[in-house]
């Protein structure tokens, strides 16, 4: 059981792309930085995260991570960038593909970032470090699972959107947990922003969540790692179809403020702090403060 407030590492992964997972744990970076000293590290070798908060000269630094984590000639306190949000950058580097190579051939090579980064950091300098993954398979994001033994995994709707969950499960999650514990904090549906009283794709995906009989954690269900924000009972799905109750709108929203705030280098909280899907991010700093949901 984890323990509540204690310094906690959480990686933000799903084998799937284009599903929000970049903005998914910028915002939830920027929210822990309310909560304690934050580090927001990009595994990522596409670097969204690192470009979108406006370090693209980080990016194409020609001291980057392969220097902490095979080449053993810098360490993390010479790449992370301070940012405007609260929180400290570790950017993600154009030649990320290439150390992921690496790492298949180094020694301990899944366990670089946990003994070059998180343990060095976690609990010293940051109370909360934070992971953007890589959209695929592969040493980076093993590194990560190591790393930090929690998980959060963003999903969109549409046809593929349980498809990518059971696929990081079987093909990341499951595949790890042979070796070491890694907890799935939360399941996070976001992008959603059709109504919930027709068969609409967001239907389908808040359905499957909330009722599936999939086990996450040790026997434990599906829907217990489903944030509050995103909750909805079968009996609620009944009175919405027979028009009993208003239907109301779980899940992450689709706010063009998302996709602005990042075109403005900004978490949405900076960008917009009034908008109303801050709670969710909010929610899911939460989450990871206390070591997961509350069910």
């Amino acid at each position: 059981m984890a323990t509540t407030n204690a310094p906690r590492a959480v990686s933000v992964v799903i084998l799937k792309g284009g599903v929000g997972k970049s903005t998914t744990s910028m915002n939830l970076a920027r929210q822990l930085a309310e909560r304690g000293d934050t580090l927001f590290a990009d595994l990522d070798p596409n670097g969204h995260a690192t470009n979108g908060l406006g370090f693209q000269d980080a990016y194409q630094d020609e001291l980057n991570l392969r220097d902490v984590l095979l080449d053993g000639d810098a360490t993390p306190s010479d790449l992370i960038r301070k940012t405007d949000h609260g929180f400290d950058l570790l950017p993600s580097s154009n030649t990320l593909e290439d150390v992921e190579k690496d790492l298949a051939g180094a020694m301990q090579g899944s366990a670089r970032v946990k003994s070059n980064i998180v343990d060095p950091l976690l609990g010293e300098t940051y109370e909360y470090v934070v992971f953007d993954c890589p959209a695929y398979p592969g040493m980076l994001n093993n590194n990560a699972l190591v790393a930090t033994g929690n998980v959060m995994i963003p999903l969109e709707p549409g046809s593929s959107a349980i498809g990518g969950y059971k696929r990081t499960m079987e093909r990341l999650i499951e595949p790890a947990r042979e070796y070491i514990d890694v907890d799935v904090l939360a399941v996070i549906p976001n992008k959603l922003s059709d109504r919930i009283d027709h068969r609409t794709e967001d239907r389908e995906l808040l359905e499957n969540l909330n009722t599936a009989t999939y086990e996450v954690n040790d026997g434990q269900p599906l829907q217990e790692v489903v944030p509050e924000f995103a909750r909805i009972s079968a009996t609620e799905f009944d009175r919405i179809d027979a028009g009993e109750m208003t239907p109301p709108k779980p899940g992450i929203r689709h706010r063009s403020a998302l996709s602005r705030s990042l075109q403005h280098n900004q978490p949405l909280q900076d960008y917009d702090p009034e908008n109303d899907q801050i709670a969710c991010y909010q929610e899911l700093a939460d989450i990871v403060a206390n070591g997961g949901t509350t069910s």
